[in-house]
């Protein structure tokens, strides 16, 4: 099988020459590799690929090598991201992501905290279940409830606040140009998703849905919640309604309670992630925007969508 080392930053670079002279810093490291051609740019200064010789090796057990580990510490004091990605399959048919500081640039239960007045309370608690500290759905309850009695339009002011990452809008769309299926699975509110995957261009979104009294918050959550089981389960859940192998889908997210999504996933993303994404998730994204998993797929930015 053939592989392609993909190398993506959305750093200010000078690259406007050869793709291979953009990469020369790194070709020591990248030996090991059996280039087969030069690079070629994805988009210029900013993501290149080189295909490589098929290896004995799963491209699993290449990334998790200390070759291409000594690679990617390199490539990470640059500021660039390196992955390995095989070339077979590598257009994939579904997305689905994570919204909180994914699609999102935020945590939402944080900024709806913020607004009630109750966010240094709260932010603690969340950072420790993003971890994998904490149970998840303990850590949401147990924020939800702070926030019984708040007035419903904080969440308006919640949605009204939040910002999407860089390349959100290029991912959705041009996965879809592609003709994949996109959608938008959240262990954050559907009051928040629904907008945001409106606006995104995703197929559809799931999220936890929070109770309401009148114009108050009862500080409890639908249940069961959505949690990293539920995300395993939308996925095959979305494989067999299109007909798809799991092989043919892309996942992407930043947190513990995406882990098993992730590792399900064709296409398996840490977008920015926590340590245990860090330490488990192969494909990494700690320095390009959203539009990385387009390069990840080998798509052109001349081919983006938006």
């Amino acid at each position: 099988m053939h592989y392609a080392l993909v190398f993506s930053t959305s750093n200010t670079t000078t690259g406007s020459g050869a793709a291979a002279d953009w990469l020369r810093p790194f070709s020591d490291a990248m030996a090991g590799f059996s280039p087969q051609q030069d690079a070629t740019w994805l988009a210029n200064g900013a993501a290149a690929e080189i295909i490589c010789a098929s290896s004995s090796q799963h491209t699993v057990d290449l990334a998790q090598s200390p070759a291409f580990g000594a690679l990617r510490k390199i490539t990470d004091a640059a500021g660039i991201d390196v992955n390995l990605v095989p070339t077979n399959n590598r257009r994939k048919r579904l997305l689905l992501a994570d919204m909180d500081s994914t699609i999102i640039t935020s945590e939402s239960l944080d900024e709806l905290a913020e607004l009630a007045g109750i966010g240094a309370k709260v932010t603690d608690i969340t950072r420790r279940a993003m971890a994998g500290e904490i149970d998840f759905e303990a850590a949401l309850d147990e924020r939800v409830a702070m926030l019984a009695g708040k007035p419903t339009a904080l969440l308006d002011q919640m949605v009204a606040a939040s910002q999407l990452t860089r390349g959100a809008i290029t991912l959705v769309r041009t996965m879809r140009a592609q003709g994949a299926f996109c959608y938008l699975v959240s262990g954050g509110f559907d009051v928040l998703t629904k907008p945001i995957a409106a606006t995104c261009g995703f197929h559809g979104h799931h999220a936890n849905h929070l109770h309401l009294d009148a114009n108050c918050l009862t500080g409890t959550v639908q249940k069961p919640v959505l949690d990293r089981h539920a995300k395993i389960d939308y996925l095959n859940h979305y494989c067999a309604l299109h007909g798809l192998d799991v092989q043919d889908s892309a996942a992407i997210g930043d947190g513990a309670n995406d882990l098993g999504m992730l590792q399900t996933a064709g296409f398996g993303v840490a977008f920015d992630g926590k340590p245990i994404l860090r330490q488990n998730i192969n494909l990494q994204l700690n320095h390009t925007d959203l539009s990385g998993l387009l390069f990840l797929q080998g798509i052109h930015q001349d081919e983006f969508a938006a």
